[in-house]
Formats: structure tokens, sequence, C-alpha cells
């Protein structure tokens, strides 16, 4: 793939949504926060916010930038929930340790935070790497999670993702310091000022070309769970399909009435790519219809 098509694909598509949704939201909310806080867990330090009052609903961005869902998304579901708007190790306002990342690492820190806040169980809802870290929440910490909303991320590395997507992945290390240099001169850089850019795109392009299939996890998750994609995302459709059915969608004609139907649900946003699905109300809505059953 040429170098251009590349930094469009993987890491630039990234920083321009960043940078739009920064200069949308003039900063990484548009609410404000009822409290603050930095938490210890597993050799880092998670920053986190909480807005809204109502029950407790665990928000996870998606890769490079909070400010995508912690700008219009985090607003509109803080009206209905307590939200607890965590940012991942190595993004944000957190710290990061000397150690690959992954969605399973980042679920236990997410996990170890909500031990240290005191909430117990919750609603989540992820993004991209937030809806990965929001499924091995589910995987492994089950008790924790109440309903679960999983935006724009594949269960399996091969055939999850079109090809070009993996290909942007594989070459990513090689290309992180100058991507990392050019969101080093955006306005990100100044919203976000302890973050290492060179280091983040090369630890996000590592740990997103190892394979990976958690397709039995995925068929045992018990919290109901709703899977929002665009028509026009990075995952194959006939992957989302899959998804669904792992978690028993898919199977049979639901009838009339109550006829018995799915705990969990499926929804695409028309007119959505993997960039700009948070800009779509229908996410939020669907996401809080599904919540209040």
């Amino acid at each position: 793939m040429p170098r251009h098509a590349l930094l469009t694909l993987a890491a630039a598509a990234a920083l321009t949504v960043s940078t739009s949704a920064v200069a949308q939201t003039g900063g990484p909310t548009m609410s404000t926060a009822n409290a603050t806080g930095r938490v210890a867990v597993n050799g880092v330090e998670l920053h986190y916010e909480i807005h809204g009052e109502g029950a407790p609903l665990v928000l996870l961005h998606g890769g490079v930038s909070p400010s995508e869902m912690f700008g219009a998304p985090l607003a509109e579901m803080s009206r209905r929930h307590r939200v607890i708007a965590v940012h991942l190790r190595g993004h944000g306002l957190s710290s990061d340790a000397d150690v690959p990342w992954s969605c399973e690492l980042m679920a236990d820190d997410v996990a170890a935070l909500l031990d240290s806040i005191g909430v117990g169980r919750a609603d989540v809802m992820g993004y991209s790497l937030g809806g990965g870290v929001a499924l091995q929440l589910a995987i492994r910490h089950p008790a924790k999670v109440r309903r679960l909303v999983a935006i724009s991320i594949a269960f399996r590395s091969e055939g999850g993702n079109y090809p070009e997507v993996r290909e942007a992945f594989e070459r990513m290390p090689a290309e992180a310091e100058v991507v990392g240099r050019q969101i080093a001169a955006s306005p990100l850089a100044t919203l976000y000022p302890d973050v290492d850019w060179v280091r983040m795109m090369r630890k996000t392009g590592e740990m997103n070309r190892l394979p990976h299939d958690w397709s039995r996890e995925v068929a045992a998750i018990t919290a109901p769970t709703l899977l929002i994609f665009g028509d026009a995302d990075s995952i194959l459709l006939e992957h989302m399909i899959e998804f669904y059915k792992l978690l028993g969608g898919g199977q049979r004609a639901a009838g009339l009435g109550d006829a018995p139907r799915p705990a969990s649900r499926f929804a695409v946003i028309p007119n959505a790519t993997h960039f700009a699905i948070l800009g779509s109300p229908a996410v939020t809505q669907f996401a809080t219809d599904f919540l209040a059953e």
C-alpha cells in the first residue's frame, strides 16, 4: 500500500477525527464533571471523570484520543446515567508503563479502577479500542458488567477488518515516528500534553497486528449486548453478522407479541464510517434505549 494511503487509513484519519472533535467540544468534554481523579492500577495511573446522575455507565474511548467519545456522546449519556469516563493507559490524561498494550490488560485496569472507586457493577459502553476493552471486561470480569454496548469492534483479527486495515496496522510501528510527529504538532497535543505520540502509534500498531480470536469467549458472555456498526465501517459485514450470531442472534424468527427473542441487539447505522460513527445521534439513542430495558 502506498505510504500516503497508509497514513490516511491508519493514523491520519484518527488524527483528523480527533482534532475535529477537539474543535467541536472546545476540550475533552461538553459537560461539567461532577468529580475527577487518578487511580493507581497495575503500574499506571488512570485518569477518570464522573458526569451526571443515575445508574453507573462506564464509557471507554477509542484509540488516539478520548475527545471523540467524551464530547457529544458523553454529554448525551450523562443526561440519564452517572457516567464514569476512563482514560485508558497511555491515552489522554492517564500514564503509561513499559509493557505491551492489550485489551485484556486494559480491561483489568478498568476493573481495578472500579473497585478503587467503589463501583461494583455498571453498564459499559466502548468504541473501537474501547469496544475491545469493554468486551474483555465482560469476558474477564463478568460480575462487573450489567449491560454492554460495543461499537465498531471486531472479535477476531482474521476476517474481521478489511485487508487494507490489517495492512495499515502491520506497518504502523514503522511509521510511528512520522505519524507521532504530526499528532504532536496538532491541537491534540495541547489537550493531552503528557502523551508520547510516537510511542502511542508504535504500541497501537504492535497491539493491533497481533492475531486474536475471541469467538469462544464472546459466545460465553452473559451480559446482554448491543452491537453497533456503520454500514461503511472498517469491519466486514459478514463479521458483524457472525458476531451477532455468537451472542444468540439470528437463529430464528421471533414471531409475534412477546415471543422469545435474543437478549442481545444488533444495529447498523446508515452512511456511517468507523471514523465518523460517533457523530450519529442514532448511536446514543440506540444505547439509551437498550440500557433502559
